[in-house]
C-alpha cells in the first residue's frame, strides 16, 4: 500500500474535477486526482458547451486547445413543431467572442485539462483506482481517501477531499450525505449517433413531429447526436418488442432520417438509455469535504447545462479553497461559503429546466395549442434576452480568479 500526501484530494476526473485541479495547482496547491477509470476511452453524455463555460475555459487558458482537438460552433437553438420553427434563439446576439454554443466530444475537454494539469509537478494523477473508503481523524474530520485494491491500493492524505465523482457519487455515499432525487421529468432519453448526410446545421434543435420529441445536434466528427424521448420508465416494455418496433417509433418521430436509422440501428445495443432525473444533495460539505458538479446537483439534458455548471462550480469553489488552505480551516462551516454562493444559482437552473421541459416536451391537446403562443411571447418581449443570458451564462457572472495564480502557465 502506497501513501500520497497532498493539500487537496479530488475524486473524479470529469470536467469539474479536472478544472478545479488545474485552478488549484496554478494557485500553488498540491493536488492528488483519483479517477476510477484508467483512460478517456469511455462513453460520455454532455457535448454542448454554453458560452459561460467557453469563457471560463478561455480564462483558464485551455479553450484554444479544446477547439483545436475538434468541435462545431452552433449558432442557434430551435424548437421545431411539425416543420414550423416556433422558437429560434440566436446566440450571435451575445457579446463576442463567446457568442455561440460549442459541440465538442467531452473527451477533448478532459484531454486538454489533463494535459494542462500534468504540466505541474504538484499534480499527482491516480487513474484506475476507485475510492472505497474515507480517512478520518479522531474528531471525525475527513482527512483523505482509500482507493484501489491489492498492490495498487493507495491512501491519499489531504487537508480536504473534493467529491467530483458524478451523479452516483461514491464519496457522497461514504460521507453519509443524503440525496434527494427529483422525478420532475416525464421522459427518459434514448441516446445514439447517426452519420451526418449533409453539412452541419450549426443548430441545436428539439424537433416535434408525430410521436415523441427528439433532440438533434451536430456531433464531431461528421455525426448527428440524437436524443429520442420516451415516457419515463417505458423503455423495458418497448425493448421487449424488439429493435424493429423501436426503429419504427423513432422513424415516426424523425422521418427525415428514416433511411439512416434503418441502416444504422441494428440492435438494442446501439442505443443508450439515459435515466433522466434531477436532484440535489442535502448537504454539500462535511468537515474536510466538499461536493461539486453532479455529485452535489444533477440535471436533465434540457438546456445543455451539466458540463457548464460543473465548470462554473470549479471556478466558484477555487478561491474558497485557496483561502481555506491559507487559513488552514476546512470546517464544514467554512466550506459552506461555497453552498451559500452557489446553491441559489443551481436551484434557479433546476427551476428553469423544469419550465423548459414542460414547454418543449409535454404532449396533449392543450399543450399543443398553447405552445406556439408561448413561443411567440418569448420571442417578441424583453424576456427573450433575459432568458438567453441566463441559459448562456447563469443567473450571475462567474469568472476565473486569475489573481490567485502563483504558477505561470507552462509552454506545452
Amino acid at each position: 500500500m502506497t501513501t500520497v500526501d497532498a493539500d487537496f484530494c479530488v475524486v473524479g476526473g470529469g470536467p469539474a474535477g479536472l478544472a478545479l485541479s488545474l485552478l488549484l495547482v496554478r494557485s500553488g496547491a498540491s493536488v492528488a486526482l483519483v479517477e476510477r477509470t484508467s483512460s478517456l476511452d469511455r462513453e460520455y453524455r454532455g457535448e454542448i458547451l454554453q458560452p459561460g463555460a467557453l469563457r471560463l475555459l478561455d480564462e483558464l487558458g485551455v479553450l484554444g486547445g479544446v477547439q483545436a482537438r475538434g468541435g462545431y460552433e452552433m449558432e442557434r437553438f430551435q424548437l421545431v413543431d411539425q416543420g414550423r420553427v416556433l422558437m429560434d434563439i440566436d446566440y450571435r446576439q451575445l457579446p463576442e467572442p463567446h457568442n455561440h454554443l460549442f459541440s465538442v466530444p467531452q473527451r477533448h475537454i478532459l484531454a486538454e485539462l489533463s494535459t494542462a494539469c500534468e504540466a505541474y509537478p504538484a499534480f499527482r494523477p491516480l487513474p484506475g483506482r476507485g475510492v472505497h473508503g474515507l480517512e478520518r481523524d479522531d474528531d471525525g474530520r475527513i482527512t483523505g481517501v482509500r482507493c484501489g485494491t491489492g498492490d495498487d491500493e493507495v491512501v491519499v492524505r489531504s487537508r480536504c477531499v473534493i467529491g467530483a465523482d458524478g451523479r452516483y457519487s461514491k464519496v457522497r455515499r461514504l460521507a453519509g450525505i443524503e440525496y434527494d432525487r427529483i422525478e420532475a421529468f416525464e421522459h427518459d432519453v434514448l441516446w445514439f449517433k447517426l452519420p451526418a448526410v449533409t453539412e452541419g446545421t450549426r443548430r441545436v434543435q428539439v424537433v416535434r413531429n408525430d410521436g415523441s420529441p427528439v433532440l438533434l445536434h451536430d456531433s464531431f466528427p461528421d455525426r448527428v447526436q440524437v436524443g429520442w424521448t420516451l415516457p419515463h420508465q417505458g423503455y423495458r416494455e418497448l425493448a421487449g418488442q424488439g429493435i424493429g418496433e423501436v426503429k419504427r417509433r423513432i422513424t415516426t418521430a424523425l422521418p427525415a432520417h428514416a433511411d439512416t436509422i434503418e441502416d444504422q440501428l441494428r440492435a438494442l445495443g446501439d442505443l443508450t438509455l439515459l435515466d433522466v432525473f434531477s436532484g440535489c444533495a442535502r448537504d454539500w460539505t462535511r468537515d474536510g469535504l466538499v461536493l461539486l458538479g453532479d455529485s452535489a446537483h444533477t440535471h436533465s439534458p434540457i438546456g445543455a447545462q451539466g458540463v457548464n455548471l460543473a465548470i462554473q462550480d470549479a471556478a466558484v469553489l477555487h478561491p474558497i479553497l485557496v483561502n481555506t488552505l491559507h487559513d488552514n480551516n476546512f470546517s464544514a462551516e467554512r466550506l459552506n461559503e461555497f453552498t451559500t454562493q452557489r446553491r441559489p444559482s443551481i436551484e434557479a437552473v433546476l427551476a428553469l429546466q423544469r419550465r423548459q421541459g414542460k414547454a418543449m416536451l409535454t404532449t396533449g391537446r392543450v399543450a399543443t395549442a398553447v405552445r406556439p403562443a408561448l413561443a411567440r411571447l418569448l420571442a417578441y418581449t424583453p424576456i427573450y434576452g433575459k432568458v438567453l443570458r441566463r441559459i448562456a451564462f447563469g443567473d450571475r457572472p462567474v469568472h476565473v480568479h486569475t489573481d490567485l495564480f502563483t504558477e505561470p502557465e507552462p509552454c506545452l
